[in-house]
């Protein structure tokens, strides 16, 4: 099913985009993960992220938002994106984390040619909690909460179907 929202982004909902898990986690760190992608099959990769995702015993999936359909930002020369949240529980520390969503990006086939260029899989560490505590980190190769975030539709329009379900 599709909901358009105006002529630029539209909202996909699939079997696993949105998605609720019923029973809690025990695993310490509550993070969420934004996905991206606008080459090839994006919705059929995103499927595929997610049974990854759900079949490894580091992560729990709590929940993920639809996919937006957006313009893409920063290059413009290129098609729209589609773009989601998951939110896992992992007790994996934050850089073991993003070393782990950067394999899971080369697995899918992600290339880094050049800033915002077209990309087959992104995934941002955009927030993480602690328990009940936001967790605020500045390392070189992360930043959490993710820079931008507030200004990005990709995250704000998905972001209100997660917080609703909270």
């Amino acid at each position: 099913m599709k909901k358009r929202i105006n002529k630029d982004l539209t909202l996909y909902f699939t079997s696993f985009y949105p998605f609720n898990k019923i029973s809690k986690s025990k695993k310490i760190y509550t993070v969420t993960l934004g996905i991206g992608g606008n080459i090839g099959n994006i919705k059929q990769r995103f499927h595929k992220l997610f049974l990854a995702l759900k079949s490894n015993c580091k992560f729990d999936i709590i929940r993920t938002s639809p996919l937006l359909k957006n313009p893409p930002f920063g290059y413009l020369e290129q098609d729209y994106f589609i773009n989601g949240l998951i939110v896992i529980q992992t007790n994996l520390a934050p850089i073991i984390l993003l070393n782990e969503m950067q394999r899971y990006e080369n697995r899918f086939g992600r290339k880094r040619s050049f800033k915002d260029a077209p990309r087959t899989l992104d995934i941002d560490i955009i927030f993480i909690k602690k328990g009940f505590k936001d967790i605020s980190l500045k390392h070189k190769r992360l930043i959490v909460p993710h820079i931008g975030w507030k200004e990005r539709d990709s995250v704000k329009i998905p972001i209100k179907y997660i917080n609703n379900i909270l």
